[in-house]
């Protein structure tokens, strides 16, 4: 299969972290490569997570111990997409967080007040220590009032040992016992690319999503009007493209094949992609 790029150039890069530059703590091959490329040719672009657990600064040092060199001002996490989020809606305000320092971070260095009671938001995030106790005062803040946010869908994340539940599921428990859903602020929220696209001053038509997800990262990058490359080290295999309805610009076996991109095209140029 061959799909062309040529309507608009790329100027600006966003792409996924797990399942893209890295697996586990194992850089991927042509990571490394494609963000010195990026680099080298003056390329905008930004690393996104869905993970709200670690700060931009942990990211950092984890990508960094796999050799893939990302300053932090160039990763975003659906805890900052979601404190950004927040204080444009009502800066300020408190907020019950149930979730890690990522999380609680991003809520302070937007103003936030973390308190449990009295509060405009409850805001869940990823946490591996989920405490029943936290859960309830949720539960009850809720049903008080507050309104209810999520930084992610995600109902399970990947650990050494296997799958741990994730934001989702514990958002699932709430919602059962509340009968309120949260807003989800992370992918495939196009929130979440047009927060990044804002973030480094670029347009949705002039960038591109590169990610291991059809549910996440290519259905958040269409609907924020970018073109999409699906890689094949992560989540989504080959043969499950049929199972969506919308598909990716292109799907290559990995990052490094996205490499040559970046060294090619130009603002006044267009390539051509290979996905066999």
């Amino acid at each position: 299969m061959t799909a062309t790029l040529d309507h608009q150039p790329i100027h600006s890069w966003l792409t996924d972290m797990d399942g893209v530059l890295v697996h586990e703590e194992a850089a991927l091959p042509g990571a490394a490569e494609f963000i010195a490329a990026l680099q080298q040719y003056g390329r905008p672009f930004l690393v996104l997570t869905n993970n709200s657990i670690f700060t931009p600064r942990d990211l950092r040092a984890r990508l960094s111990r796999s050799g893939i060199d990302i300053p932090e001002e160039s990763i975003w996490t659906s805890a900052l997409a979601t404190a950004r989020f927040l204080a444009e809606q009502k800066p300020g305000a408190a907020a019950y967080v149930i979730g890690e320092a990522g999380l609680t971070s991003a809520m302070h260095e937007e103003g936030f007040i973390l308190a449990d009671s009295d509060v405009e938001f409850v805001v869940l995030g990823e946490t591996r220590t989920y405490s029943f106790e936290a859960i309830t005062r949720a539960i009850r803040l809720i049903t008080g009032g507050a309104k209810f946010i999520a930084t992610n869908p995600d109902v399970s994340g990947p650990s050494a040992e296997g799958p741990l539940p994730a934001t989702g599921a514990v958002a699932a428990m709430i919602t059962a016992a509340t009968g309120i859903r949260p807003y989800y602020v992370g992918k495939p929220n196009p929130l979440m690319m047009r927060t990044a696209l804002n973030r480094i001053g670029a347009h949705s038509e002039t960038s591109i999503m590169i990610g291991d997800r059809m549910d996440t990262d290519v259905k958040s990058g269409l609907e924020a009007g970018m073109r999409s490359v699906l890689v094949l080290t992560g989540s989504t295999q080959e043969h499950e493209l049929t199972k969506y309805p919308y598909r990716p610009t292109a799907v290559l076996d990995g990052i490094a094949d996205v490499v040559p991109l970046v060294e090619q095209l130009t603002p006044h140029e267009s390539v051509e992609l290979d996905e066999d």
